[in-house]
């Protein structure tokens, strides 16, 4: 088969190799991208007549899919598979697989630090000390005993939760699902609203879909307490960046944001620039070393694994 990875995976040269060597000794014809493609017409001549294409988490349109006549199967470099057309993979029966699991340390991680961030003041008192001041009123709050609303308890959710319960907090939670292993380290099950107006912190942690988009709107804002802490670590759009924008400057909750619309750097005027009460991260919460090498095992281990007939992580 003709396999193409589209776009760099972040790894180095050596382990790109002895990837890429699993699949030539198995008889494969394997080529590897190191640049993001300018446009949807270079990655339609990448692609080619390739039967597997392996992407990070740069959008893949329908029209590019539907010029790969050979295309059988998508490697995705991510957990979420939202920037792929999956219509347009349903109707010509392309399979998806995704990585799954690979950053789940490491995005419970920035969510748990972008909290602390909030708490303590991490970055004000940074800037007072980096100023030649001293503390001033920049005194904090404990993490320990504090009720933290987990939205979308899957994998990340789920080991969010029992990092906040070793720091010694009251879990909450609202899921599509209700899991055992949520319910195992004590979290109670509540609707959505009554998680907002109850959690001290919550934490998002639900994929992208038409039923999560602003899933976190103005309402459920509202209904966070006065000093609350929104964190956001799942996808931008889950949030109403306006009505965030609007609590923050009201100085009614803070926040900590690793995900907008699209990644920084944010366009001129956007509402959280220069927002208060504010601690954001460029969309880094996937990106440890650890967690990209792993994904590069994935992605590839995703390929082959469908080749030889029992996929893994397979979304479509």
């Amino acid at each position: 088969m003709k396999i193409v990875l589209l776009e760099p995976l972040g790894i180095g040269q050596e382990k790109l190799d002895a990837l890429g060597k699993t699949l030539t000794d198995q008889g494969h014809a394997f080529t590897a991208y190191d640049t993001l493609a300018a446009d949807a017409a270079e990655q339609t001549a990448r692609i080619g007549d390739a039967d597997v294409v392996m992407i990070a988490n740069h959008p893949l349109p329908g029209a590019v899919i539907d010029a790969a006549p050979n295309l059988k199967m998508i490697s995705v470099a991510f957990v979420g598979i939202d920037h792929v057309d999956v219509a347009a993979c349903k109707r010509r029966g392309i399979v998806i697989a995704n990585t799954g699991g690979y950053c789940d340390d490491a995005v419970a991680e920035l969510a748990i630090g972008l909290t602390l961030a909030c708490l303590r003041n991490i970055t004000c008192c940074d800037a007072a000390v980096q100023a030649g001041a001293g503390k001033g009123d920049l005194a904090g709050f404990e993490l320990a005993g504090r009720t933290v609303g987990i939205v979308g308890t899957g994998a990340i959710g789920l080991r969010t939760a029992a990092i906040f319960k070793a720091f010694g907090c009251r879990l909450i939670g609202y899921s599509r699902s209700e899991k055992p292993q949520a319910k195992a380290l004590g979290l109670v099950y509540k609707p959505l609203m009554a998680v907002m107006a109850e959690a001290d912190i919550v934490s998002v942690h639900t994929p992208l879909t038409p039923d999560t988009r602003s899933l976190i709107d103005a309402d459920a804002i509202n209904a966070m307490k006065p000093g609350a802490i929104l964190i956001n670590t799942a996808r931008g759009p889950v949030v109403d960046t306006d009505a965030l924008a609007a609590a923050l400057r009201a100085g009614r909750i803070q926040a900590g944001i690793d995900v907008y619309e699209a990644d920084p750097p944010l366009p001129a005027g956007h509402p959280l620039l220069g927002a208060p009460n504010l601690v954001c991260t460029p969309h880094v919460g996937f990106d440890t070393k650890e967690s990209i090498d792993r994904r590069a095992d994935m992605v590839f281990e995703n390929v082959t694994a469908w080749m030889a007939g029992h996929p893994v992580r397979q979304m479509l």
